[in-house]
């Protein structure tokens, strides 16, 4: 068996995507994500910058065949040359049982005692993260792992370089041991025919080409990590409990469940799989007594979303829809930079627009907005007090929903309350992610189509933003509490 890094990173992510790597059926894995590609296209261009800041003088390996045996070997050919830095180079090596196989962005020579000479080889990993993960940590264990064996003696400083352009060491004393173990668990599950569990897990899963399989299987199980709140560690202690799927969790004996996950949080997760199995929602015993006064009707209501781009720190639409009850109007307003270098205006083309509702709520769905309009108003220079002012007027409707409703939804994103509530987005399967990838395509292409994408996803937030606030009012104005 061929233990590659990428599999091995794969395993410390999910082991399910490691083992459908192998043994999985190809066909049935989801189209790659364009934010995967672009993803892919960030992290090329960030390893061009390191290598442009600090490792100009590199050689390729250059093989006479394509095969990754006849890479490694014009690797280690370039290495018995004692070439200073290596870019794109291949390690392999095995043992009775399986090979290995690694690409390190890079090998750089150091002083020393190695077979080839009085030199020898550390690698270097660049990766797009701005901290050094456990998983960086990890593959640069196993690249020094592979050179020990390569070289005949073991590398003591591998590095990583992380954003921006940041070098980081690795303890290959501290995490040699945990490499060892994952290897072995690794392969002990690859070399079974069972598939390991589906566990669903909405930031891990988000980008995998396995998500929909798995969510099939997850969904046709009822399975526990489809419920809200229920984490890896909370998902084994009710697996202990006897508690299998979400409608057993439903049906649990609550002195069980409070005995062995804690009253309040046993209380909340069968509340939360309560609500799925019988698709309604109900109010938690936590509701914000102020919360109607909160989200009644105005004479005018502005609903505030943002496209941002992350990569270049930049939010390129402020979107806000308008409703006017006096003249029962409901109009769009979406400023958007069509380069980057109009950030500040489209800032102040939004202030003005708020400013002219100086006791308008606006309302929102998480604590970006918030932290944009801060972000800009530092940035610009605008008057603290005005932003103060303006911050007075947010109302964050996911703060209010995740302390005052349950809802029979797999997660608390906008799209998944209001698709729940009967709002639609006219562009089905969309997301922020796609959006930035249109911008993004917008500044290569000048294809305005896409804009008119971004602005109609935009405004179709904003309008969820509506709906659900319009139904929350609704529900707690026919709800009694017992407080």
């Amino acid at each position: 068996m061929l233990i590659t890094d990428s599999l091995l990173l794969d395993y410390k992510r999910c082991s399910r995507r490691a083992f459908l790597n192998i043994h999985g059926d190809p066909k049935q894995k989801d189209f790659k994500r364009d934010f995967l590609l672009k993803l892919r296209q960030e992290n090329q261009r960030h390893i061009d910058s390191v290598l442009e800041a600090f490792y100009p003088h590199y050689q390729c390996p250059s093989p006479s065949g394509n095969s990754w045996r006849e890479k490694a070997q014009a690797t280690e050919a370039l290495m018995g040359q004692g070439v200073e830095c290596i870019y794109q180079g291949t390690l392999w090596c095995s043992n009775l049982s399986y090979e290995y196989l690694g690409r390190p962005h890079l090998l750089i020579k150091q002083p020393g005692e190695s077979k080839f000479g009085n030199w020898y080889y550390y690698p270097v990993s660049i990766h797009l993260g701005r901290r050094a993960k456990p998983e960086y940590k990890l593959m640069g264990t196993f690249y020094a792992y592979l050179l020990a064996i390569i070289q005949e003696t073991s590398p003591s400083n591998p590095q990583l370089v992380i954003r921006p352009l940041k070098h980081s060491s690795v303890d290959v004393m501290q995490w040699l041991p945990k490499l060892q173990l994952i290897l072995e668990e690794c392969v002990t599950i690859l070399d079974k025919d069972e598939q390991p569990e589906v566990f669903i897990t909405r930031q891990r899963c988000n980008l995998c080409q396995w998500y929909s399989h798995c969510y099939a299987i997850a969904h046709a199980q009822k399975h526990l990590s489809l419920v809200p709140g229920v984490t890896p560690s909370r998902y084994q202690t009710l697996q202990e409990l006897g508690i299998h799927n979400t409608p057993s969790l439903a049906e649990a004996d609550v002195h069980t469940l409070e005995e062995g996950i804690g009253k309040s949080l046993g209380r909340k997760l069968q509340q939360q799989a309560y609500a799925l199995i019988h698709n309604f929602a109900l109010p938690r015993s936590s509701h914000h007594p102020d919360m109607e006064k909160k989200i009644a009707p105005a004479t005018v209501e502005l609903y505030f979303d943002i496209e941002a781009e992350p990569e270049r720190n930049l939010d390129y639409l402020l979107g806000v829809v308008v409703v006017d009850y006096l003249t029962q109007t409901r109009t769009f307003f979406g400023f958007l930079a069509e380069t980057p270098h109009e950030e500040e205006k489209i800032w102040y083309q939004f202030l003005d627009l708020v400013n002219r509702y100086q006791n308008a709520p606006i309302f929102h769905f998480s604590e970006y907005e918030v932290d944009t309009i801060k972000r800009l108003g530092n940035l610009y220079q605008t008057p603290e007090e005005e932003i103060e002012h303006l911050l007075s007027r947010f109302i964050d409707l996911h703060h209010y929903v995740i302390t005052s409703v349950i809802f029979p939804v797999e997660n608390y994103s906008l799209k998944s309350l209001a698709n729940w509530l009967g709002f639609h987005w006219r562009d089905p399967g969309i997301n922020g992610d796609q959006c930035v990838c249109w911008y993004d395509q917008w500044l290569t292409t000048g294809d305005r189509s896409l804009l008119a994408s971004i602005l109609r996803y935009n405004e179709d937030d904003c309008l969820a933003t509506l709906h659900l606030k319009n139904w929350l009012f609704e529900f707690f104005s026919k709800t009694e509490f017992d407080f």
